[in-house]
Order: structure tokens, then C-alpha cells, then sequence
């Protein structure tokens, strides 16, 4: 029947790697690999060229294989979720409208069976899961990055209940990153959680906190193909991540409760402990999806109970860093699934999108509809309220930098189409009008560009009306720059890289910039709304990327915003000549990825032995 489960649905993660490898998606390393960097090596040199998923037959130091690259194309991605994705699309679009099924039945017919047909399934029987037990150091000791403080589970779905209505279905299934070993942890008995704010363990841990119970966790990794993505999928209110991986999945989450413990039946491996309350321990560093490292830190504690396996298991793994890397795939799949939702979760807002290249949370660009007084001038007004519940709600309060356009000054304005977006708003911005900032907020924890740990500033510009000016890629006549200042390159018309003093202090780096920006009122720049001053600025005008990274990733609103002609009035700071950022590197920033050279060669040796294109 049309409602019925679908019948390509993979029962587990070998499956779905047999399938990439029929298809001609699947490469395999037979010799033995050393995951302390080089396989993470491998990946990062797969994933660059756009490569198919990875198997490692041998794993040094360890019984089990392992895979990557799963999700490393978006066509891959959408391959691996060919027979579902119109399915749960559907569903998600009755959620945000759900006359839809009244006014195209047969269209959405199917949508409240799949959703029903997909809720988490209790296991009769032993659980796969359960044909063996092994010790965290047999694990993989994946090892991404130099100096990452030891191994880590870089695809964990970190499943935990909340003590006040237990069960699957009040459950939480996140993403948090997994110390295995290094630091201060007692080997193949404790390990490091690490979980960020605006997180649903979060609740869990305050909440156990003040209970006699102990806080059970439960660490699944592998698993269909879909019980990854579920645990970082940002879902609406009510649907619970289990139910959305059985959507996705085709076939139904199972589960088994086991000495305690909740597991899934259909990992290759789970973790079950003990969240030890009160107690942290030193976790990182680690090479992380903004392409630095994430410091070293105090977090809470895992009490290892048991580590079982499936048959034939697959460790299943990701090597994050610079983005885009394999994890962006998560990113266009999430668009691809909650774009219909976005009007319903932010009134008025038209399409909102964390760019990627920028690390996600450092730049949210957005359109919005300006509804409120049409018979006016055209100011931004709406979409200064938009641009208030964005920066009010869950994930996306973390947005450093918001630029939010107006739909009714081009509708066809596309927020994925980055230059064109740029272009729109700086023909149009009015930095005496359009900055509004927060000055002393929270920041996503992974970033040090702020004042201190998930401390720093947002702003947002918010810009609509006429066109005001023609973008330029030409310098003034004559123009020169200030001692110390050289190097100047256009990133794209209106936006200028300027190599910049090394950042030493702040007091000195703030008079400098100041003095900078005195010396450059001396000429005409009105095609030049935008400078960044930088390391190197022949790196960061080479690629749209390299731009929106540096600038973005290294900049602290409130800090390193200044302005040609700026001016404080009843508390708003603006200026009336160019915007000027100061994206320098600053001796409080995480240092950022550099891969060990002599680790790439033996990667290139390994992919040139293996790899036959």
C-alpha cells in the first residue's frame, strides 16, 4: 500500500556502505592505517576532492573497521536518503501548514503514516548491539588534528531521558563531542562530554543535578545513516529525534532497555554510563568546525559502565576543521528540510541562512519582509524585528553577525548566492542608520573572538531602501595608505583586504586603526562601503570563502568595528564613510588548523596506492 514502510530502507550502517560501494561510491583502504592523524589525513584529502565514503579495513591499534566521508558530497547525501527525503519533506510541510492536506489530499495523504509508522520501536529480541562487549581503548583512537588533546568520538548521538517524564519520547539525542582518552581521564573508565549552551542535555543535567538518581548516558555510534544526522537536526517542538531518524531512516528507531541503560539496537557500537555530577574535567583541545581549535576546558564527566558492539561493526567518524568539510553536508540537508518552516518559526522572515563557509554561527545572512507601513519611506523596520527573534531564539541566538535584507527591494534575492546578497546590501547599507549592536551577549563556546568563553558581542545590519551607490574595485587617484598598512585588494567590489600592523595589544591595535581611520578620511571611498583590515590580505581576498572566514570567524562586533567619519548620537555608533573591521588575529584566539606535512605525504602515498580514479 502507498503508506507502507519503505522497502529500500538499509537495516544498518554496513548496509548502507555496501550500497555506496555497488553504486560506485565507495573507496577502501586495505592497508593498515594509524588513526592518531593519519586518517583523518585521508578524509580531509577524500573530502577535498570531492571523493566517495571511505572503509578502512585495518585500523592500527584496533579489532574493528571504520568509515568516513559517509555524507562527504551533497549528492552522496542526498543518495543515502533518496527514498525518504520527498516523504519527510512532506511531513514537515503539513507541521508549518497543515491545511495543505485539505487542499492537496492526495499530495499529502501519505504524510501522518509516515510520520505514525516511523515512532521508536522496542526490541523483542537481543539487539544486535549486544553481540559483544570491548574496552574504550580498542575503539578507534580517531586523532584529527596535532594538537587535540587525545582521541575523539567525532559523530556521537549522546542519548539521554529526562527524569521527569522518562521514555524515548521525552528523550534527548544530541550531537555532543567525546573525549576518548588523553587529559586527565583513567583510561577505559572515564571519558569527556562536551556540550555547548542552548543544549537539551543541558535541561537533563540541571535537572538530575538536584535528584539522588544517577545520570545514565547512553553513546551510540554508527547506526543507519539517518541516526547521525537526527542527532544534530534542530527539529520543531513536539518531534522527538528518534521518531525524525525512523522518518528518515524508513524504518522504525530500535531501542532495548539493558541493565539500566537505554540502547540502540541498531548502532555498532554504545557507550553506557554515568554523567558524574559536580565533577569536570579538563577536555581539548580539538580541532573544530570553524577551523581552530577550541581550547582546553572544564567539562562534565562520563563514568564508563560498558562498551557493547554489533557483528562486523563500522566505527563511524568525521574529521572536522576549515569548513566546508563533510559536516556541511548536515548543513544543506537541514536547508533542504526546514526551509518551509522558517515562516512559521519567524514571522515575516523569508529565508535564513548560517553560512557555512564562516563557520555557521559567526555570519547569518537573512531576508525579511517589510509589511508594517508600505505607504512610507523605505527604512528598515520589520526586519528589525526579524532580526530580533532570530537573534532570541535557540541555535541561532549564537549569530554573531546578522545581515538581514528586505524583500520588497529585489524579491529575487537569494541568500545562498553570496556575492549577489553582498553586492545587495552594501549598493544599499547606511552605516549611520543600519548598525545595531549588542555589546556584551553570549557567542557560540567554539569561538574566541569575544571578551572571554562564550562572551562576546553580536550586530546587525539591517539595510532597505534605494540603491545609494556603485560598488567600485578601483582605488582613488593618488591613494595611499598610513605607515605600517599595505597590500590592498579588493575581495569583490566595494569590499577591500588591507594588510594590517600585527595585532600586540589592544590599546596600541585600537589607536591604530583610530589613526587609520583618520588617514583614510582624506578621500573619496563612496564605492568602497566595506574594509577589512587583516594578516594577509592576498589570502583573504582570493576566494569569497577566505573572506567571509577571516572576516567573520576573527572579528568581535563591538571590538573591532570602526568607522571612516564615525560618530556616537544618543547612544547609536555609526559611521558616514566606510565600515572598517579589524580582523587581525589577537593574542587571545584559539590558534587555527595547520596539518602535519609529513602526515599529508603519507596520505597522499596511502590514497595513491588505494585509489584508483
Amino acid at each position: 500500500m502507498w503508506f507502507k514502510l519503505i522497502p529500500m530502507a538499509y537495516k544498518s550502517l554496513r548496509d548502507a556502505v555496501r550500497d555506496l560501494e555497488n553504486n560506485c561510491m565507495l573507496l577502501r583502504i586495505r592497508e593498515e592505517v594509524d588513526p592518531n592523524l593519519e586518517m583523518a589525513a585521508i578524509h580531509r584529502l577524500v573530502y577535498e576532492r570531492q571523493g566517495p565514503a571511505i572503509l578502512y579495513e585495518k585500523v592500527k591499534g584496533s579489532p574493528f573497521q571504520a568509515v568516513s566521508n559517509l555524507y562527504g558530497t551533497f549528492r552522496q547525501t542526498e543518495y543515502l536518503f533518496r527514498h525518504t527525503l520527498p516523504r519527510v519533506k512532506k511531513v514537515i510541510e503539513l507541521k508549518q501548514d497543515p491545511t495543505r492536506l485539505l487542499r492537496q489530499p492526495l499530495r499529502y495523504l501519505s504524510a501522518p503514516f509516515t510520520a505514525l509508522s516511523a515512532l521508536p520501536m522496542r526490541s523483542i529480541f537481543k539487539a544486535p548491539v549486544r553481540y559483544g562487549t570491548t574496552t574504550i581503548d580498542q575503539l578507534p583512537q580517531v586523532k584529527s588534528w596535532p594538537m587535540d588533546g587525545g582521541a575523539f568520538i567525532t559523530l556521537p548521538q549522546v542519548y539521554t531521558e529526562d527524569p521527569d517524564t522518562p521514555g524515548v519520547m521525552h528523550s534527548n539525542l544530541g550531537m555532543y563531542r567525546i573525549q576518548l582518552s588523553g587529559n586527565d581521564y583513567i583510561p577505559n573508565e572515564e571519558i569527556g562530554l562536551h556540550y555547548q549552551i542552548h543544549r537539551g542535555i543541558g535541561v537533563h543535567h540541571e535537572k538530575y543535578n538536584r535528584l539522588d538518581q544517577p545520570f545514565r548516558c547512553s553513546i551510540f555510534v554508527g547506526g543507519l545513516p539517518s541516526h547521525a544526522f537526527s542527532a544534530i537536526m534542530p527539529l520543531p517542538e513536539g518531534l522527538s529525534e528518534l521518531t525524525f531518524a525512523g522518518m528518515m531512516a524508513g524504518r522504525r528507531f530500535r531501542h532495548q532497555m539493558h541493565e539500566g541503560y537505554r540502547l540502540s539496537s541498531d548502532a555498532d557500537f554504545v557507550i553506557t554510563g554515568e554523567i558524574l555530577k559536580n565533577v569536570k574535567k579538563s577536555e581539548g583541545p580539538f580541532g573544530d568546525h570553524l577551523g581552530y581549535y577550541s581550547l582546553a576546558h572544564d567539562f562534565p564527566v562520563m563514568r564508563v559502565q560498558k562498551v557493547y558492539h554489533r557483528k562486523d561493526p563500522l566505527w563511524h567518524f568525521t574529521a572536522v576543521g576549515r569548513p566546508p568539510a563533510e559536516d556541511s553536508s548536515f548543513g544543506w540537508l537541514i536547508h533542504e528540510l526546514v526551509a518551509p518552516l522558517t515562516p512559521g518559526e519567524f514571522p515575516g522572515l523569508k529565508e535564513l541562512h548560517a553560512v557555512d563557509a564562516a563557520g555557521v554561527h559567526p555570519l547569518l545572512v537573512a531576508i525579511g519582509h517589510e509589511r508594517y507601513m508600505p505607504f512610507r519611506e523605505r527604512v528598515p523596520e520589520e526586519i528589525l524585528t526579524i532580526a530580533n527573534r532570530i537573534l532570541g531564539s535557540g541555535q541561532t541566538s549564537l549569530a554573531k553577525f546578522l545581515w538581514i535584507a528586505a524583500s520588497d527591494d529585489d524579491p529575487s534575492l537569494d541568500t545562498h548566492d553570496l556575492p549577489r546578497f553582498f553586492q545587495h546590501m552594501l549598493e544599499r547599507v547606511d552605516w549611520t542608520r543600519d548598525l545595531h549592536f549588542q555589546t556584551r551577549t553570549t557567542i557560540d563556546t567554539l569561538d574566541y573572538s569575544g571578551s572571554g568563553w562564550n562572551e562576546g558581542s553580536k550586530v546587525v545590519v539591517a539595510c532597505r531602501g534605494e540603491k545609494r551607490r556603485q560598488l567600485s574595485k578601483i582605488l582613488p587617484e593618488a591613494f595611499k595608505l598610513p605607515e605600517g598598512f599595505s597590500e590592498p585588494h579588493f575581495c569583490m567590489p566595494g569590499i577591500l583586504a588591507i594588510k594590517a600592523p600585527r595585532f600586540e595589544a589592544e590599546l596600541p591595535a585600537r589607536e591604530q586603526v583610530e589613526e587609520f581611520c583618520r588617514f583614510m578620511a582624506n578621500y573619496s571611498l563612496e564605492g568602497i562601503p566595506m574594509i577589512v583590515l587583516c594578516d594577509d590580505s592576498t589570502f583573504t581576498a582570493a576566494t569569497l570563502n577566505n573572506f567571509v572566514w577571516v572576516t567573520f570567524t576573527r572579528a568581535n562586533p563591538s571590538h573591532d568595528t570602526y568607522g571612516i567619519h564615525s560618530f556616537v548620537a544618543n547612544k547609536h555608533w555609526g559611521c558616514r564613510g566606510p565600515l572598517v573591521i579589524d580582523a587581525r588575529k589577537k593574542p587571545h584566539h584559539a590558534p587555527e588548523l595547520i596539518p602535519d606535512p609529513e602526515v599529508d605525504k603519507r596520505a597522499e602515498a596511502i590514497l595513491a596506492r588505494n585509489w584508483r580514479r
